[in-house]
C-alpha cells in the first residue's frame, strides 16, 4: 500500500512532534496538541494504518554518531539486477540510506560503520553482490550543514 500523505494541521503537527521525540506519550502529546488522548490514539493508528508511519527509531547522541565513520557509496548494478541487489543491501544494519539516483551510479548509499575495517569488510560485501558493477566510495570528514539530525 503507498502511504498517504497527513490529512490536516494536526496530523502534521503531531508528525513533527513524533519526530522530535517518538518516545512521547500520547498523554503529553495530546496535551501539546491541545486535543483528547483518544483523538492522538486516532491519529496515531490510522497514520500508522495508511503507511505515514512505517516506522519508530532511535537517534543517536552526537559524540556517539562521531565516532563512527561515515560513507556515501555509488553503486553501479548491471541490469535488471536492482531488486536483488536491494534486497541484499537491506539486510545491512550499517547501511543508513539508499536512494536510487540519475547519473553515473543507479544507487547511492549511505553506511555508518564504527571502524575502518568495518567499513573495509561492508564494500567487500558490497562489491561482491551479484549485480553489482562497481562502487565508488567518498568517506565524510565532516558535516557542513546538517538539516537531517534531529
Amino acid at each position: 500500500m503507498a502511504a498517504t500523505t497527513p490529512r490536516d494541521a494536526l496530523d502534521r503537527e503531531l508528525l513533527a512532534l513524533l519526530q522530535a521525540n517518538a518516545r512521547e506519550s500520547t498523554a503529553n502529546l495530546a496535551r501539546k496538541l491541545g486535543v483528547a488522548r483518544t483523538t492522538v490514539l486516532a491519529r496515531l493508528s490510522r497514520l500508522e494504518r495508511d503507511g505515514v508511519i512505517v516506522g519508530y527509531t532511535v537517534r543517536l547522541g552526537q559524540d556517539v554518531a562521531d565516532r563512527a565513520l561515515q560513507a556515501y557509496v555509488g553503486i553501479t548494478v548491471q541490469p535488471k539486477a536492482g531488486r536483488d541487489v536491494v534486497r541484499r543491501l537491506e539486510r545491512m544494519p550499517e547501511l543508513r540510506l539508499l536512494s536510487a539516483v540519475s547519473g553515473e551510479f543507479d544507487y547511492i548509499a549511505l553506511l555508518r560503520a564504527e571502524s575502518a575495517a568495518r567499513l573495509d569488510a561492508l564494500l567487500d560485501e558490497i562489491g561482491e553482490i551479484d549485480g553489482v558493477s562497481r562502487t565508488t566510495t567518498s568517506i565524510v570528514l565532516a558535516r557542513r550543514i546538517d538539516r537531517l539530525a534531529g
